[in-house]
């Protein structure tokens, strides 16, 4: 990776939780387009998961867009850089493990583990991250942050072997337009944000940028709209007192039926059940 200028906005970090081998941090970026990309190395082998925001994650093991819920991968020793060419700040809850941690876990520390760099936003990651956006509106808890670093790391290991690694011909405008799309998807999911209106909006043929943003994003349009829905409702489920059915509604879904329909899909238990564990 060539020589990349020093950022003059760097991410704020407070550490969450820790134990031994592992560690959980609350990473705020502030930075946006007039700021330069920087260089970082992983100290110790790293997930991250994307609570808000977008920003292009390259390392070594290539280069992806990262958006919320998606997991970035960091091999100890390996450096990256994120710039925020399309639209400023971030924010990810980080997962830091020692070399004895993954040697317990029963692999080999000395190995280059993670071979891709980021996870899309997988319905399989959907419970630890809605679990995670909820710790974040409290006081740490300490066991809590410890089943999902161990959970978290778990399912990345075997989830990086069933995500394929696909050519990306993508070019620079096509990435600006559909980052701001994905940043006003994020905005106000509860808008009904049709494949017509989000490619007029990029300025582009719904086919074309139905294709754009799935090599960018892992996912479709839809899918990525129903998992920013179903995350929000999940973390107003435990925040508050609001009725189901209206928390459905705010969150864009239709009917009730529907909202526990994708619910139980996504959590595997409905509404309800979510709010009473």
């Amino acid at each position: 990776m060539g020589k990349i200028a020093v950022q003059s906005k760097p991410p704020d970090a407070r550490v969450l939780a820790s134990g031994q081998g592992w560690k959980v941090c609350d990473v705020i970026c502030a930075a946006g387009p007039s700021d330069p990309a920087f260089e970082e190395q992983h100290s110790q082998l790293s997930l991250a998961v994307v609570m808000n925001g977008t920003f292009q994650y390259r390392t070594s093991t290539g280069c992806e867009l990262m958006t919320p819920g998606s997991i970035l991968l960091g091999n100890t020793g390996e450096c990256f850089s994120c710039g925020h060419e399309h639209g400023v700040g971030d924010r990810c809850v980080s997962f830091h493990y020692s070399d004895g941690f993954t040697e317990q876990a029963g692999f080999d520390p000395r190995r280059q583990l993670f071979r891709i760099p980021r996870i899309p936003a997988l319905r399989a990651m959907s419970p630890q991250v809605a679990r995670i956006a909820g710790t974040l509106t409290r006081e740490p808890d300490q066991a809590t942050f410890q089943e999902v670093a161990f959970e978290i790391f778990d399912k990345a290991m075997k989830l990086q072997h069933g995500s394929l690694v696909r050519r990306r011909s993508t070019d620079t405008a096509s990435l600006g337009r559909v980052t701001r799309v994905l940043r006003a998807m994020e905005a106000s999911p509860e808008a009904p944000h049709t494949l017509a209106e989000l490619a007029a909006e990029t300025r582009l043929s719904p086919w074309h940028f139905l294709r754009c943003f799935e090599e960018m994003t892992g996912t479709t349009p839809k899918q990525f709209l129903l998992r920013t829905r179903l995350r929000k409702a999940a973390l107003a489920l435990k925040q508050d007192s609001t009725k189901i059915l209206d928390i459905g509604f705010d969150c864009g879904f239709g009917d009730v039926s529907n909202f526990n329909h994708a619910f139980r899909r996504e959590f595997g238990i409905n509404p309800h059940s979510y709010r009473s564990t």
